[in-house]
């Protein structure tokens, strides 16, 4: 994660334009190259290099306490807990949040012993609630102070528009969205007569899952999975879909390389 900036005018490393020498200019700061050209005294201004902040946003939601031998909240916590390592190690400052119904900021005690308690605060969550994304990510601009990174986590099973109109709302910033399902979600590898249960609300369905029903859920999983990535894609921000049964490694390192 080194290497990201955010701009602010002052005496840095990336050179931005010219300006007209004034009396108080630091006089090792004028461009002679441009004086040879036009005999007019020209200064150099700069992007001051600094550490983005670094928010890290988990779905905890109901539908995210699903999947064996860990559920989808559990591994998307993994995930947020890696990219909270690599900020403590690039000295950037990070935010850890959860969100179902509501937003729960996590506060981060100073030093790397934070990542352990970290982990302890994340232990103790229960995911639950229906989430209302768009409502989420209003609420949570308000937040954002200064240009960041934003990694947003969740299995992003909410209506496209929902999740087209809450992604806008993230701005000129640098996004990773990623998504975790579990591999029943992802392929539906089921047969036979089941009682479905909506995590977030509780509702049951008895249905019948044959193979012109896993053929036609495929299709739209993937058409909805594609179209996550294609607004991801306009909006430059770069995405990423995994699922549990995936190393989490070697999905740490796609997602951050």
């Amino acid at each position: 994660m080194r290497g990201q900036k955010s701009i602010a005018m002052g005496k840095g490393i990336i050179f931005k334009d010219h300006r007209i020498y004034a009396p108080g200019d630091d006089f090792r700061a004028i461009d002679w190259r441009v004086y040879a050209r036009t005999d007019d005294l020209y200064v150099k201004n700069y992007e001051e290099e600094r550490n983005l902040a670094v928010h890290i946003i988990v779905d905890g939601s109901g539908s995210m306490d699903y999947g064996k031998p860990r559920s989808k909240f559990d591994y998307a916590s993994m995930l947020g807990v890696g990219f909270a390592y690599l900020a403590l190690k690039d000295n950037e400052k990070f935010q850890f949040s959860t969100f179902a119904d509501d937003i729960s900021i996590y506060q981060p005690r100073r030093g790397m012993g934070q990542l352990a308690a970290m982990v302890e605060y994340l232990n103790s969550r229960k995911p639950k609630g229906k989430s209302n994304f768009l409502d989420m990510l209003t609420k949570y601009r308000k937040v954002i102070r200064s240009k960041s990174m934003l990694i947003l986590v969740s299995d992003f099973l909410y209506s496209i528009e929902e999740i087209r109109s809450g992604i806008r709302l993230l701005g000129d910033n640098e996004v990773r969205v990623i998504q975790v399902l579990d591999p029943v979600e992802r392929n539906l590898n089921l047969r036979g007569d089941f009682r479905l249960r909506d995590s977030e609300t509780n509702d049951q369905l008895v249905t019948f899952v044959s193979q012109r029903l896993k053929a036609n859920y495929q299709e739209m999983m993937d058409h909805h999975t594609a179209m996550i990535d294609d607004i991801c894609t306009k909006l430059g921000y770069r995405f990423h879909s995994i699922t549990t049964d995936s190393s989490l490694f070697d999905a740490f390192y796609a997602i951050v390389g």
